[in-house]
């Protein structure tokens, strides 16, 4: 009884430092004129954040369908999870970006409203996994070329700054990435068509070498 009475009385004490210890928050009056970025620019900068989390999820659903026993293609997997962890600092960035310019300071909660499950979760082999992610980088490069194009002649206020950031950095790795897959996809069915599966095979292990 007396073990009770102890752990009600502690159970008080905490509620009671917990309420204590809440800090009334105040809003705070600072100018909002450093805030100018376009409503529609700023809505398809949040847009472009859902849509670089959805590239993750599906790189991520590729690594792991490679990853598994029954699959067994150590590089391609290692290949899908490095380009899901690059769209989820793609998306970080974004963010990033939007802090820095006033934005997301309120409102952030719906943030992410889309269903970012992976549209597919298995592959024939690894040249219809490569030109699944082809296809990817060419629509996330459409998306951000959306952006662009809005943040830059869709408004009254033409954004220079969001928009040498976006074509400086985003572009310049969209457009080498791409070409860079499409290498891979070429360089995967000669070896397949030559030797079939274990070109499969031998191109996960040139994979592998390249992760190292």
């Amino acid at each position: 009884m007396k073990s009770v009475a102890v752990f009600v009385f502690l159970a008080c004490f905490a509620g009671l430092q917990a309420v204590q210890l809440k800090c009334a928050h105040q809003e705070l009056d600072i100018p909002k004129d450093w805030i100018d970025m376009n409503n529609v620019c700023v809505k398809k900068m949040r847009g472009q954040v859902e849509e670089e989390l959805k590239a993750s999820m599906q790189y991520m659903a590729m690594g792991a369908y490679f990853a598994r026993d029954t699959v067994n293609r150590p590089g391609f997997a290692d290949l899908f999870f490095k380009s899901a962890s690059e769209e989820r600092e793609h998306a970080i960035k974004l963010i990033h970006y939007l802090l820095m310019r006033g934005e997301l300071t309120s409102s952030i909660s719906d943030l992410i409203k889309r269903n970012l499950a992976p549209a597919q979760t298995t592959w024939e082999n690894g040249v219809s996994a490569l030109k699944h992610a082809l296809k990817l980088e060419a629509s996330v490069t459409r998306k951000i070329r959306d952006v662009i194009q809005v943040c830059e002649d869709g408004s009254n206020f033409n954004d220079y700054h969001l928009v040498d950031y976006l074509t400086g950095d985003f572009l310049e790795e969209q457009y080498h990435g791409q070409r860079d897959l499409a290498g891979k996809v070429s360089n995967l069915q000669k070896m397949m068509g030559e030797h079939g599966a274990l070109g499969e095979w031998l191109y996960d292990k040139k994979l592998q070498g390249a992760s190292s």
